[in-house]
C-alpha cells in the first residue's frame, strides 16, 4: 500500500536519477570535444639518429603507424606521400613509423621511396599506438597532432583521399 509519503520519495528519487543522468552526459560531451593532447615521442630514424617530436612543435604532422607486411599499409603510401609533397610548403610534416625490423624497413623502402620521413618504432610502437587510442593495435593507424601538439585527428584502417582531404 502507498503511503502519502511513497510518492514524494519516488519523485525524490526520480529527479535525483535524472539529475546524475544530465551530469553524466554534460561529462561524456566533454570529454569527446576536449582535445586530447599528444604524448612526447622520441623515434630513431633509418640513420640510427634519434629524433623527438619537440623537433616538430609548430608544426601540424600526420604520423602513420605501418609495417612493410601490411598491404593497406603499402596501399596508402602513394596517398601519403602526395600529401606530404601537396602541403609541405604549408607547414604540414608527415611521419612514418614503421612497426617493423630495420632491415625489413630499409629493404622495402630501397625498393618503394617515398619523400616524408620515416622513424623505426619497432614493438614499442604497439604501446605508442594504444596509448593514441588504437586499442585494437591494427595497422593502418593514422592521426594528425595540431601545431600546438593536440591530438585532432585518428583513423584505424587504410586512408582515402576523402579523409585526408577532410583534415588537411
Amino acid at each position: 500500500m502507498l503511503t502519502p509519503t511513497a510518492p514524494r520519495k519516488f519523485l525524490l528519487f526520480a529527479l535525483l536519477a535524472a539529475g546524475f543522468l544530465i551530469v553524466l552526459a554534460i561529462l561524456f560531451y566533454q570529454s569527446l570535444s576536449a582535445k586530447q593532447a599528444a604524448p612526447e615521442v622520441s623515434y630513431v630514424n633509418l640513420k640510427g639518429e634519434k629524433i623527438s617530436s619537440e623537433s616538430l612543435r609548430g608544426k601540424v604532422v600526420m604520423v602513420n603507424f605501418w609495417a612493410t607486411w601490411c598491404t593497406p599499409c603499402v596501399e596508402e603510401m602513394p596517398l601519403l606521400n602526395a600529401f606530404y609533397q601537396r602541403n609541405k610548403p604549408k607547414s604540414w610534416q608527415v611521419l612514418g613509423l614503421a612497426i617493423d625490423q630495420p632491415s625489413a624497413v630499409k629493404r622495402f623502402l630501397s625498393q618503394y621511396p617515398v619523400e616524408y620521413p620515416i622513424g623505426l618504432a619497432g614493438l614499442n610502437g604497439t604501446a605508442l599506438m594504444t596509448a593514441l587510442g588504437n586499442l585494437q593495435g591494427g595497422l593502418p593507424f593514422t592521426l594528425v597532432i595540431d601545431a600546438q601538439q593536440g591530438l585532432r585527428m585518428k583513423k584505424l584502417g587504410k586512408l582515402t583521399e576523402a579523409d585526408i582531404g577532410s583534415w588537411a
